[in-house]
């Protein structure tokens, strides 16, 4: 007898489909209720789910209508028609959503979902950094919140963000506010990198100016996880994230955004994989991939992203919780930066 595809059971048995061996039995039961629950909202409120690759599998495999990382996720804000966007990953992400949407409301559905780079620098840095360097353009990465990139000129993701740095045909650039993902890409660009508050600089010629923030999540990987891995595996490709440090980068065999890494994974020959990045991802990339093997060795995982359930989803629907604002004045400057970023593939 066909089980009719709009039931909790339905919902259950394609999750036990999708994810078996990677969630749990019992909460593939349990979170199915949930996400029976959330879809059927979903439809009620006209609303669309974004969901950023390091949300936890039973999320990210069925409650969001569009997945990926930041770019792609800012390309279906602008593109989307239904009144309300719930944003499953962190603020700084929900903020550029409605820097994209400012008539439509913008739910996240736990105000605990920061993040640690986005923190690491203020409006008032960057008008500092501006007037120490005068006419430098300021190239604000997307992990920053709406006050940042309302000091900028333009905003960038991982995966554009050299194109972005060649775009402006400037001998010198002011990137923020990784440190590390500023080393790597300086060195993609063949510039130098100086950092104003470490150290003091011989000429600014051909340079990337950058800040000294960092992922609490990428700063953990170091060489040696790539090469324990390797003893043990000598056919592991390993792939990391521009954010890791650049002899992480360097030891590694490719480096994307978690776009870039995922496609890589799906398009490659190889069966066993290490991804030096937050581990859900992991298990997101496993369940899209299961004749692939991916390596259960992460343990760095992002308090941030992981402050966003299916429960707070749940409650987000349920009681329009909890709506993202942003001053006027502030979004349309950086309405500006991001709609600059989107223009360049």
């Amino acid at each position: 007898m066909p089980i009719n595809e709009d039931t909790i059971e339905a919902t259950y048995l394609k999750m036990q489909e999708k994810l078996c061996g990677i969630v749990p039995e019992i909460e593939l039961r349990y979170k199915a209720e949930l996400v029976y629950e959330i879809n059927r909202l979903k439809v009620e409120r006209n609303a669309v789910i974004l969901g950023h690759n390091y949300m936890e599998p039973a999320l990210f495999h069925t409650v969001p209508d569009y997945i990926g990382d930041s770019l792609e996720l800012s390309r279906k804000a602008v593109q989307t028609d239904k009144n309300v966007i719930v944003f499953c990953g962190v603020r700084f992400m929900a903020e550029t959503a409605k820097i994209l949407n400012p008539e439509k409301t913008v739910l996240l559905p736990s105000l605990e979902a920061g993040c640690s780079l986005a923190e690491s620098i203020t409006a008032q840095d960057v008008r500092k950094l501006r007037a120490q360097f005068p006419g430098a353009p300021v190239v604000t990465y997307i992990n920053t919140y709406a006050e940042v990139k309302a000091e900028s000129d333009i905003c960038c993701t991982s995966s554009n963000a050299a194109k972005v740095i060649e775009a402006l045909k400037s001998d010198t650039v002011i990137f923020l506010p990784d440190e590390y993902l500023a080393k790597n890409v300086a060195r993609d660009t063949g510039k130098k990198i100086i950092l104003p508050r470490k150290h003091n600089h011989n000429g600014l010629a051909n340079a990337v100016i950058a800040w000294d923030g960092r992922c609490e999540v990428h700063e953990k990987f170091t060489v040696e996880d790539i090469l324990t891995v390797r003893k043990q595996f000598s056919d592991v490709v390993a792939l990391a994230h521009p954010e890791c440090r650049p002899e992480v980068v360097e030891a590694a065999d490719f480096s994307g955004s978690t776009s870039a890494m995922a496609k890589y994974v799906q398009n490659s020959s190889a069966c066993r994989y290490l991804l030096l990045t937050e581990c859900s991802m992991g298990d997101n990339i496993a369940a899209e991939n299961p004749e692939k093997e991916m390596l259960r060795l992460c343990s760095v995982r992002c308090q941030h992203m992981n402050q966003i359930t299916l429960e707070m989803t749940l409650n987000a629907l349920n009681h329009t919780r909890y709506v993202i604002d942003v001053p006027q004045d502030i979004l349309t400057r950086a309405q500006r930066a991001v709609e600059k970023m989107l223009e360049i593939l």
